[in-house]
């Protein structure tokens, strides 16, 4: 079973799926200098100016025309290993993390990056990342590993954290100190006092979260595999699910501008919209483009979005559209 589990936790992370390319439909791909419609994005950040993805064989990419167009960033040393996220601690200050525990980081908004970590031996991916402040950032991913940085991502730290091992994929928080942390097989920690001492949640799910994503200071969602997602009122006390009427794993979210709540995007193109109380609102899929594991809102209007068939951005996809 756990093999299983790590299966589908790997799916998230890697060009799993990338021999089945539907058909093309009025979704277009972005044009890039980069041929990232060939290449699995799995995570994507907006810095307002400038949008950066990462993804398979060590590929960054940035651009600086709302997504019209793409670069490669540089990369040293380019180890061609699997990127899962990235973070901003500022406008300029980025970080990454990937397979064999690599770690990198930009400090020219995500132009060229240079190594903090890497660890060959184990072989085991880093899933995830959160920002603090501008100086500290914590990362995580599989079979528990956590870790920390207090000078913006440059020297790291292993912290303890009783997960027995699990697979850590997504956080979220706020600068009141309450975090959430969720994984596979249901695991959801919550702390009140930023991260000095994490509680374990009691299970409400057996199955994978991939995400979660704080809408207020006690509203909170989480959602994950046979496309479950959860809401809950009293920062993690309770949790109601959603009903979305679709079955496909969900991976990535984008919040809405002025506080009209998520977008969240998963396998076979799908979209949810929930409203700013994290109720159900409509669904659809975005035909053509497959898996999908990340999105971002660009100016407030357009949606960019990022999966197993790269980056794309389709000429109807206004957030006015989408969330009608």
């Amino acid at each position: 079973m756990r093999q299983l589990i790590a299966y589908l936790m790997c799916a998230i992370v890697a060009a799993a799926i990338v021999f089945s390319f539907s058909p093309r439909a009025p979704e277009a791909p972005l044009a890039t200098q980069s041929n990232s419609q060939r290449l699995q994005i799995n995570g994507l950040l907006n810095l307002e100016k400038r949008q950066v993805a990462v993804g398979e064989r060590g590929s960054i990419l940035y651009s600086d025309d709302d997504g019209a167009s793409w670069r490669e960033a540089v990369v040293k040393p380019q180890r061609h290993l699997t990127l899962t996220a990235l973070t901003a601690l500022s406008a300029e200050h980025l970080v990454a993390v990937g397979h064999d525990g690599w770690i990198l980081y930009s400090q020219d908004a995500g132009a060229t990056w240079q190594e903090a970590s890497y660890d060959s031996e184990t072989g085991e991916p880093l899933l995830g990342l959160w920002s603090a402040d501008s100086t500290q950032v914590l990362a995580f991913g599989s079979f528990g590993k956590f870790y920390q940085s207090t000078d913006g991502g440059r020297t790291w730290r292993a912290l303890p954290l009783e997960v027995d091992s699990a697979h850590l994929n997504s956080m979220d928080g706020g600068r009141d100190g309450r975090r959430m942390l969720v994984g596979e097989q249901g695991l959801v920690l919550r702390t009140f006092d930023d991260g000095k001492h994490w509680q374990a949640l009691t299970p409400f799910y057996n199955g994978s979260l991939f995400g979660v994503v704080r809408l207020t200071e006690d509203r909170w969602v989480t959602y994950g595999m046979r496309g479950h997602v959860f809401v809950s009122d009293d920062f993690g006390g309770t949790w109601e699910p959603v009903e979305t009427g679709q079955k496909a794993p969900l991976y990535g979210h984008a919040l809405l501008p002025e506080k009209a709540g998520v977008l969240l995007v998963g396998a076979a193109g799908s979209l949810v919209h929930l409203d700013a109380r994290g109720r159900y609102v409509s669904a659809e899929r975005l035909s053509g483009l497959g898996t999908l594991t990340s999105a971002v809102v660009i100016n407030g209007r357009q949606l960019l979005v990022g999966g197993e068939q790269g980056l794309s951005q389709s000429s109807n996809s206004s957030i006015a559209v989408l969330t009608k």
